[in-house]
């Protein structure tokens, strides 16, 4: 059976923001700053292409930093604005709120022109699911004004939120309908933008660990205590020996170690990493 990426409250939720898009000055789009390329939706890149708009590269304190400035570099040759954010640690907001005034200073400049002293810049938040939406809406307005979580689809439906000078349109996070890339499929299971019950967890911690052991070897010595470049081990089994995860008869309990190894890798306890990389293949 088909895996369905794309339930009816997405679809519904980007037709309600293609209908909004008339009322707001721009768009904050948020990509997890780990996996910028996957965790951008096309069908959304595409729907707000000619509005104002802004990239926000959430989550970079969890990010490789040496990778999110190669990223940051890569948008602007492209004539993209992006900016890096940790919303939960309120890094990088102070430049979001100066940006997004920038970015639509000339319709304030015509409405003060017309006479409207105040004129609140209206932005609407929008990308897949657990990249830090509202929780980048709670840091701007400094309360929480919108309900979160550190699992997709908390938020089911689009809400205005008031931030200073700022009116803040919260929206669900969408997919889109074929996720073909099974690498994408992947990164955007290991960092919890789709339901873990969509895919195998233990194939995704599995595959992933082999390919941070690739990219980060040290990081995965000292947190796993297992030799990352040794062949033809099963590495996933190697590091939940190593953690204690055992049934009876000393055996290696794979998938309770999986569930907490995708737990340490979304908390950022195994270190500041980056899935991908500018020009790497998908």
């Amino acid at each position: 059976m088909a895996t369905n990426w794309f339930p009816g409250h997405m679809a519904k939720a980007l037709r309600e923001m293609k209908e909004m898009l008339k009322q707001v000055d721009l768009v904050i789009e948020t990509c997890d700053a780990r996996i910028p390329a996957a965790s951008r939706n096309p069908e959304l890149v595409r729907l707000i292409q000619n509005k104002p708009s802004l990239l926000v590269l959430n989550k970079e304190d969890l990010a490789d930093p040496a990778v999110t400035r190669l990223w940051l570099e890569q948008f602007a040759s492209q004539g993209l604005e992006a900016l890096p954010c940790s919303s939960i640690r309120r890094l990088g907001c102070k430049q979001i709120v100066l940006a997004a005034k920038r970015l639509t200073q000339d319709k304030t400049d015509r409405a003060l022109a017309k006479g409207r002293i105040f004129r609140p810049v209206r932005i609407l938040v929008a990308g897949i699911p657990n990249t830090g939406k509202s929780t980048l809406i709670n840091a701007l307005s400094s309360r929480k004004a919108a309900q979160t979580a550190d699992k997709p689809g908390v938020t089911r439906q689009l809400s205005w939120i008031k931030a200073g000078p700022l009116e803040l349109l919260d929206s669900p996070g969408v997919l889109w309908p074929r996720i073909d890339s099974q690498l994408q499929q992947r990164h955007l299971a290991a960092t919890g933008a789709i339901k873990d019950n969509l895919l195998s967890g233990e194939d995704i911690a599995r595959q992933t660990l082999e390919e941070l052991c690739r990219l980060y070897p040290d990081l995965i010595r000292q947190r796993f205590r297992i030799d990352p470049l040794a062949a033809d081990l099963d590495r996933l089994e190697q590091a939940a020996v190593s953690r204690g995860c055992l049934m009876s008869g000393g055996r290696a309990d794979i998938e309770r170690f999986a569930a907490l190894f995708l737990d340490e890798l979304r908390g950022g306890r195994i270190g500041r990493i980056s899935l991908e990389k500018p020009g790497a293949a998908g």
